[in-house]
Order: structure tokens, then C-alpha cells, then sequence
């Protein structure tokens, strides 16, 4: 009879199986998640080596300890990931029919992570980039102009095809291939995009520059491997920046987070702009509207701070020349009186001094009230 596995076979041999489906960046990610707890067992209970003999306290709870603890210290994000890919290697463990106590990883167990917001260009800096870019008007200033116009992730630029533009009728749509999500999508293209796509078309052909490994058939050439060719434009964006006179740090990314706001600005509905990033949950997208909510909070507290004066008085019409016999020139002129002296006395604090002036607009309307009454008297 075979002795039961241990906790590191059963842990290994699901990452195994996973390693089928994911990306060898995901797997390496529960492969580290696996190590580190099977290394803190190790350490602090050398003796349990099944997974029936895990308990919540102290084998969990003492490792959750540890991981904050730890120098330097994790980040939030860091430790939520290693949380939630043993929580599912145990899950996959009891579909695999494995003893196994429940609720040993919780909800409440994973770190609040903080709330990040996407960081668009303003618009002079991205005005100013733009025409830098096109000045340039080479292969990766091309490439990141395509990238500003369509949304689309700088790696999912990098790995666009030959083919990636496609006739949908009377009208042109940008293939986008398996990115970030593992998903692939297809973009409007409008006449921009085309005439952008055209041109790296151009450039292609004539650059000289050795394919980097499979990559005959792909848009944008170059003698690196991908994340080379990511630091690539990343430096090429920043070079742009400083030539431009941008005010601020530029990456790659943050062209990404300006189309996506210009979108929101524009009226692109959250569906449908969901889609077009190529976003699973809502709440990515929903940080665009965010963005724009600081926008009008900011525009609004810089026009309140430019207004010079609280209360503009108008210039009311008021008769140069009247005589006693002209009513209706005085009845005109005690209204603009008395509207000059309310606007007045509104603009003042002192409670006293209000109340003065509020007294004599009803002797004034007083006045209009007699002289009214003489007008009608004549007739």
C-alpha cells in the first residue's frame, strides 16, 4: 500500500496540472505561494505533513502572521495573490477527493488593497506629446500614437499581427490579440488608426533592423524579445515627453488610462467602453468615471477661486436728466436705487449695518408707493 502523499506532492501536482492552461508567469506565481507556506511549515511545524493535519489556528493564522511580518515587508497585493492561489490549490485539492478541514482560508483573511485611480495625460501634456510623436514619426513613435488612439495594452501593440486589420463591411476593425486577461477583442478602426497601422506598414519595410525570435509575422518588428521591446518604447515615450515639455512622468500605460477617460468624456457608454479595453469586471472601468468626477470637482473649485468679485453689479439704466414732472423717469430710477442697494448690502457683514440698509429700501419703496399713487391720482 502506498503511503498517503504529502502536503508538497499534492500542492505540486495540482500546479502541474494548472500549468496546462496558465501562463508560466501564473504558474510560477502558485509555485512561489506553495513554496513559501510549505517553508514556514517547515520552520514552525515540521511535524505536519499531511493535509488533513492543517488547522486554521495556529498553521494558517501563524503563517498569515508571518507574511506581515516579514522584512522587508509585503506588499498588500503581494500577499493577497500568494492568499488566494493556495486557497485555490486546497480547493482543487478537495475536488481531488483529499482530506481537508474547511474554511481554512477566509474572506476576511486577504489585505484590504488601496484604491488606485487611473493616471490620464492633461490635456496640454498629451496635446504636446502627440505632435512630438508625429514629428518623430518613426517606428515607435508610431507605435505609441497607435496605442494612444486605440486603448490597447503596450504588450498587446507589441504582439499585433500583420492582419490585425480587418474589413467589417463599410467599415475597419483592429484585431487585438490574447492580452492581459487572456482575451482577444476586436476594436473600431476609424482613419486615424488606419492611417497609423499604414504607416508602421511603411516604416517596417524599411527599418533595419533584425526580427526579434517568431516575429516574421507580427506588425512591429525588432531585435529584442517582447519585454526588450517594451523597454523600447517605454524609453522612446519618455524621450518624446522631454522633448515635448511635458509636465509629468509618461509610460507606456498612462496612454491607455488617457484614451479611456477621453472615452468617458466623449459619452462612450461603460458597456461599451468595457469592452473596448478589453476589462472582465466592471469596476476596472467604472475607476474611469472616477476620473472624470475629480475633473469637474477641480474644474469647478478653480473657476470658484478665479472669481474676482462675489456678486457682479449690473449697470442698470438710470434717467441723467429728470424733472418734476417726469413719474415714470423717477419710479425708474428709485427701482434701479433700489436694486443697486440690495446687491450692495448682501456683499456686507456686519448684521447691524444690513439691517440699516434694509430699513431705508422700505422707505424707498414707500416713496415709489406715494408717487404711484400721485401718477394715478392725475389720471
Amino acid at each position: 500500500m502506498n503511503p498517503p502523499s504529502t502536503i508538497e506532492q499534492i500542492l505540486e501536482t495540482h500546479i502541474q496540472t494548472l500549468a496546462l492552461t496558465l501562463r508560466p508567469a501564473t504558474v510560477d506565481g502558485y509555485r512561489s505561494a506553495a513554496r513559501r507556506f510549505l517553508a514556514y511549515l517547515g520552520v514552525a511545524f515540521p511535524h505536519v505533513q499531511q493535509l488533513s493535519e492543517l488547522r486554521r489556528d495556529p498553521h494558517l493564522l501563524g503563517w498569515f502572521r508571518s507574511q506581515c511580518d516579514q522584512q522587508p515587508p509585503l506588499s498588500h497585493k503581494t500577499r493577497q495573490n500568494y492568499l488566494l492561489c493556495l486557497r485555490r490549490l486546497f480547493d482543487a485539492s478537495v475536488l481531488d477527493g483529499q482530506t481537508l478541514q474547511p474554511a481554512l482560508i477566509l474572506q476576511r483573511d486577504f489585505p484590504l488593497l488601496p484604491h488606485y485611480l487611473p493616471r490620464p495625460l492633461s490635456s496640454s501634456d498629451d496635446q504636446l506629446l502627440q505632435q512630438e510623436l508625429r514629428r518623430a514619426d518613426d517606428l515607435p513613435a508610431n507605435a505609441l500614437l497607435l496605442t494612444r488612439a486605440t486603448g490597447i495594452r503596450i504588450g498587446e501593440c507589441i504582439d499585433l499581427t500583420l492582419d490585425c486589420l480587418q474589413s467589417a463591411g463599410e467599415h475597419w476593425q483592429l484585431h487585438v490579440p490574447l492580452g492581459k486577461l487572456r482575451t482577444e477583442r476586436l476594436l473600431p478602426a476609424d482613419e486615424e488608426i488606419q492611417r497609423l497601422i499604414a504607416r508602421i506598414l511603411v516604416l517596417r519595410t524599411s527599418a533595419r533592423l533584425p526580427w526579434r525570435p517568431r516575429g516574421e509575422g507580427l506588425l512591429l518588428p525588432c531585435r529584442r524579445s517582447h519585454d526588450a521591446f517594451h523597454q523600447v518604447l517605454a524609453s522612446a515615450l519618455a524621450d518624446a515627453g522631454r522633448r515635448a515639455g511635458c509636465s509629468t512622468h509618461l509610460t507606456p500605460h498612462r496612454l491607455r488610462h488617457t484614451f479611456a477617460s477621453e472615452m468617458v468624456r466623449l459619452g462612450v457608454s461603460l458597456p461599451a467602453l468595457m469592452k473596448m479595453l478589453g476589462h472582465k469586471d466592471i469596476r476596472m472601468t467604472l475607476r474611469y468615471v472616477e476620473v472624470t468626477q475629480l475633473d469637474l470637482q477641480r474644474e469647478f473649485h478653480a473657476a470658484r477661486q478665479n472669481t474676482v468679485e462675489s456678486h457682479r453689479i449690473p449697470v442698470l439704466p438710470v434717467p441723467q436728466c429728470l424733472t418734476t414732472n417726469d413719474l415714470p423717469g423717477v419710479l425708474q430710477a428709485i427701482s434701479a436705487t433700489r436694486h443697486l442697494l440690495e446687491m450692495y448690502r448682501r456683499q456686507l457683514e456686519d448684521e447691524k449695518e444690513r439691517h440699516r440698509l434694509q430699513r431705508l429700501d422700505k422707505r424707498l419703496l414707500n416713496v415709489a408707493a406715494q408717487l404711484k399713487k400721485a401718477k394715478a391720482a392725475e389720471k
